[in-house]
């Protein structure tokens, strides 16, 4: 027999609160591999011996009013909106982060849709900039090099990304090992203090590398993401001053 979501699968999640480090959402997926109820794929995975198919997912359960009822955007019960965007597909629920199902890749990815193009032969999103202008990374002379979050580049289309930064251009993740330089990072953001106006700014943010989203002290030299310790994160919406 199942857990209720309550003693196991939403691990006590109270009544009302949106969302968990990976998304912001105002639902629970029923898994329906196992019955139970979490947050995300991603928070189920990590608590189960077993991965949740999110493409099989058919029933969510409202943090409001608790209904559970079919995977849709906005609760049939009390109307409370489960993601400013949604994807019947993949059964994404998230802000709204110009997010968009490509139907070839089989996935959602981060846009906006028109600066992207899907190349049939690399079977990749590619920025709008390059249609008509690339050579299929399968077929081509130039060696691929596969990046940490298995997105595929040229070498020398990788070489140059390096002069440019250190992410991929179609997820934001680290191309790199960057924990060397994140702990050089934490020394000189330790060595800077903030001017006293600041210091008790917090901001919520985004990290690319693991999706969680944290809070954290606002700082001019990049804000570290208290899942992963990357400095590889974007602002989500807000500077706040931490009333203390």
């Amino acid at each position: 027999m199942a857990a209720s979501a309550r003693e196991d699968g939403a691990r006590g999640q109270k009544q009302g609160l949106r969302g968990c480090e990976h998304y912001d959402r105002g639902c629970l997926l029923k898994a329906p591999c196992c019955d139970k109820l979490y947050t995300c794929r991603l928070c189920h995975d990590n608590n189960e011996d077993h991965q949740l198919d999110r493409f099989k997912v058919k029933e969510v359960q409202c943090i409001n009013c608790e209904k559970i009822q079919h995977a849709q955007q906005t609760c049939e019960e009390c109307s409370t909106l489960f993601g400013e965007y949604y994807c019947s597909i993949c059964h994404l629920f998230d802000k709204d982060k110009k997010q968009y199902h490509c139907e070839n890749c089989g996935i959602c990815r981060i846009g906006p849709k028109e600066d992207f193009f899907h190349c049939l032969k690399c079977n990749l999103c590619l920025a709008m900039n390059l249609q008509g202008k690339h050579k299929d990374i399968h077929t081509s002379r130039v060696v691929a090099h596969v990046l940490p979050c298995g997105h595929l580049l040229h070498r020398t289309c990788y070489e140059e990304m390096l002069k440019e930064g250190y992410r991929c251009p179609l997820c934001m993740h680290s191309a790199l090992d960057m924990t060397r330089y994140w702990r050089q990072l934490d020394d000189e953001v330790a060595q800077t203090p903030m001017p006293s106006e600041y210091q008790n700014m917090t901001v919520d943010i985004l990290c690319n590398d693991c999706n969680g989203r944290s809070t954290v002290q606002f700082h001019i030299l990049g804000m570290k993401c208290n899942i992963c310790e990357s400095y590889n994160t974007a602002q989500a919406n807000r500077i706040s001053l931490d009333q203390q």
